[in-house]
C-alpha cells in the first residue's frame, strides 16, 4: 500500500506551473469569447403642444359673511330652536327671548301715546279757540300765547310717546333672533333657561353663522412674484388682477389635480412690511358645501399667456448633482446627456424650456442602461400623457 502511494501517477506529475500552462494553451486554441450586444432603451421624440403656466400658492379659506349672533336686548332665553351645524336661510328663527316684559312694556308705551294724543288734541282745540278769543278782544294775547305754547308742548309730548312706542316695539322684536344671513349654523353657545345680556360690547354670543356658497381663499405672495404679475400686465402677457379677474383653480388636501375653478376677485393695494407680502383673494363656487372656512387648499394662479413647449416623461428627467438632465440617443446611438431647464408638470408630463429640440430622440425607458457616451440599441416608442 506503501509502494502504491509513493508512485508518482499522471496527475502527479503536473505541478501548479502545469496547470496555468495548460489552461493557457486552451483558451489560445478556443473559441474567441462573444461580444456583448449594445443594451437596448426606449426613445421617443418630446410632445410638442401649447400650455399654460399656473403659479402654486397654499391659501385658506374663509367665508365671504360670517356673522357673531349677539342678544340686543336682555332677558331669559326662552328658545333655541335650530339644529347645530345645520344649513340656514335668511330670516330663520334661532333664538326667542321671554317676551313678556318687553310686551308688558309696549302696552304701557301704546297707553302713554294715547294719553297724549289726547292731551294734543285737547291742546290742538283751545289754540283755535284762544284765536277765535283774541280776534274778538275776550281774552288777552298773553292767554292766547299761553294756549298756542300748549299746543306745541303737546306736539313734542305726542311724538315722544310715539317713538317710545317705536323704541318698545323694536325691543320686543329683538326678542325673535333671526339668522341675518344664508350659511350654516353653529353650535348654541347658550341653551333655554339661561340668562343673557343685550345691547353693548359685552353682549351675550349665542352662535355664529357663515356663509357657504360661494367661498374665498386668502394667499400671499411674496414681493417677486407681484412684481413679476405687474411686468406680465405691462408687457401685456397677462392683464393684472387688480383690473380683471383672471382665472385660479384650487384643491383639497385629499384631491388630485385642481377640480374646483374659481377667479381672483381682489389683490391688496400695498406690500405687507411685516411679511413682504401682498394679499390676494379668490372666490370659487361652493354648491355641494364641500369648501368649508378654515381649510387649507392649494391654489393656482393663472401665470403667463398660453405658449408652445416640448413635454417629457417627469420619469425621464435625472439628476446630476444639482443640475437636471435628460438622456439623449444621438445619430450614432450614442447617449448624450442634456442639460435642460424644466417647468411646470403636466400631469405625468415635464415642460421643458431649454435644453431639448422637437427631434431629439429621448430616452423614455430603460434609463437605468444610459450612460453618456454608451453605445445602445433604440427602441422607438411613444411618450404616454
Amino acid at each position: 500500500m506503501d509502494d502504491l502511494n509513493r508512485r508518482p501517477g499522471r496527475l502527479g506529475l503536473v505541478g501548479p506551473a502545469g496547470i496555468v500552462a495548460l489552461v493557457i494553451a486552451g483558451c489560445q486554441g478556443g473559441a474567441p469569447a462573444p461580444q456583448l450586444k449594445p443594451p437596448q432603451v426606449t426613445v421617443a421624440q418630446p410632445i410638442s403642444r401649447q400650455v399654460t403656466d399656473w403659479d402654486e400658492y397654499t391659501g385658506r379659506l374663509a367665508a365671504p359673511e360670517s356673522v357673531d349672533l349677539r342678544a340686543r336686548v336682555s332677558g331669559y332665553l326662552a328658545q333655541a330652536s335650530f339644529d347645530e351645524g345645520a344649513l340656514v336661510r335668511k330670516g330663520d328663527l334661532l333664538f326667542v327671548i321671554d317676551r313678556r316684559p318687553y310686551q308688558a312694556t309696549l302696552e304701557a308705551a301704546r297707553a302713554a301715546l294715547a294719553g297724549a294724543r289726547a292731551r294734543a288734541e285737547l291742546a290742538d282745540l283751545n289754540a283755535t279757540r284762544a284765536v277765535q278769543l283774541l280776534a274778538a278782544r275776550m281774552i288777552a294775547q298773553r292767554d292766547a300765547d299761553a294756549a298756542s305754547e300748549e299746543r306745541k308742548a303737546a306736539a313734542a309730548a305726542l311724538a315722544a310717546a310715539g317713538a317710545a312706542v317705536r323704541a318698545a316695539e323694536l325691543d320686543l322684536g329683538f326678542c325673535e333672533i333671526r339668522a341675518p344671513i344664508a350659511g350654516r349654523v353653529g353650535r348654541r353657545l347658550v341653551t333655554a333657561g339661561n340668562y343673557v345680556a343685550g345691547g353693548g360690547k359685552d353682549a351675550t354670543l349665542l352662535t355664529t353663522v357663515v356663509s357657504i356658497d360661494p367661498m374665498h381663499v386668502y394667499i400671499n405672495a411674496d414681493e417677486r412674484a407681484y412684481l413679476r404679475y405687474q411686468r406680465l400686465a405691462e408687457a401685456g402677457s397677462r392683464p393684472s388682477s387688480h383690473n380683471q379677474a383672471n382665472a385660479a383653480r384650487l384643491a383639497l388636501a385629499d384631491e388630485t389635480g385642481f377640480p374646483h375653478d374659481g377667479r381672483v376677485d381682489f389683490v391688496d393695494n400695498q406690500v405687507d412690511p411685516a411679511t413682504g407680502t401682498v394679499l390676494g383673494r379668490a372666490v370659487f363656487p361652493n354648491p355641494d358645501g364641500v369648501l368649508t372656512p378654515g381649510m387649507f387648499a392649494r391654489v393656482q394662479i393663472l401665470g403667463p399667456a398660453p405658449y408652445q413647449a416640448l413635454l417629457v416623461p417627469d420619469a425621464a428627467v435625472g439628476i446630476d448633482q444639482s443640475r437636471r438632465i435628460v438622456y439623449v440617443v444621438g445619430a450614432d446611438n450614442v447617449i448624450q446627456p442634456r442639460l435642460v431647464t424644466l417647468g411646470r408638470q403636466e400631469g405625468r408630463l415635464r415642460v421643458v424650456r431649454e435644453g431639448l429640440e422637437a427631434g431629439d430622440r429621448v430616452v423614455i425607458n430603460g434609463l437605468q442602461r444610459a450612460r453618456p457616451g454608451v453605445t445602445v440599441e433604440p427602441v422607438d416608442g411613444a411618450i404616454e400623457e
